[in-house]
């Protein structure tokens, strides 16, 4: 873990930071599920999900993956006290991730570019979510803006 967050000026664009692993509990889903309002039967009714689903397990919605992988990040220390906001960017789940799976998330500094005020800029980060198996389950590409040294 890092300490204090990079600063602007000590993101180096391609480099790469992976985070702690994160195993998916019944209890992430359920929670995670009544706690937003996901009342489909693929995330709570387990009679549906023996019948009706590819998979025979409790499946996570694409939104608990990306939210775990926030988590992950922010456990790095990677932007702690330097972040300061979430600017958006672009996902794409590729598999989905299943009760029992085990998360990690490498992160790579796509790109960064300074703004016109002296006290902020934006990195774009390239996060892959991996599985157990060293699958992609997700991808995005984010942006966020973070503290300049000062100067």
């Amino acid at each position: 873990m890092i300490g204090q967050g990079l600063n602007f000026e000590q993101h180096e664009i391609g480099a790469t930071y992976r985070t702690l692993s994160r195993t998916v509990s019944e209890t992430d889903i359920v929670t995670f599920v009544n706690l937003c309002g996901f009342t489909e039967p693929l995330f709570m009714d387990m009679e549906y999900v023996a019948r009706e689903s590819l998979f025979k397990r409790r499946a996570a919605p694409g939104a608990l993956t990306f939210a775990l992988s926030e988590g992950l990040i922010m456990q790095t220390g990677l932007i702690h006290g330097t972040g300061m906001a979430y600017l958006g960017g672009e996902l794409r789940v590729t598999v989905p991730v299943l009760e029992g799976d085990t998360l990690t998330v490498e992160v790579e500094v796509a790109d960064k570019r300074e703004t016109k005020k002296p006290d902020r800029a934006i990195v774009t980060y390239r996060h892959r979510v991996l599985n157990q198996r060293a699958e992609l389950v997700l991808e995005a590409h984010i942006q966020r803006m973070i503290r300049r040294a000062t100067r």
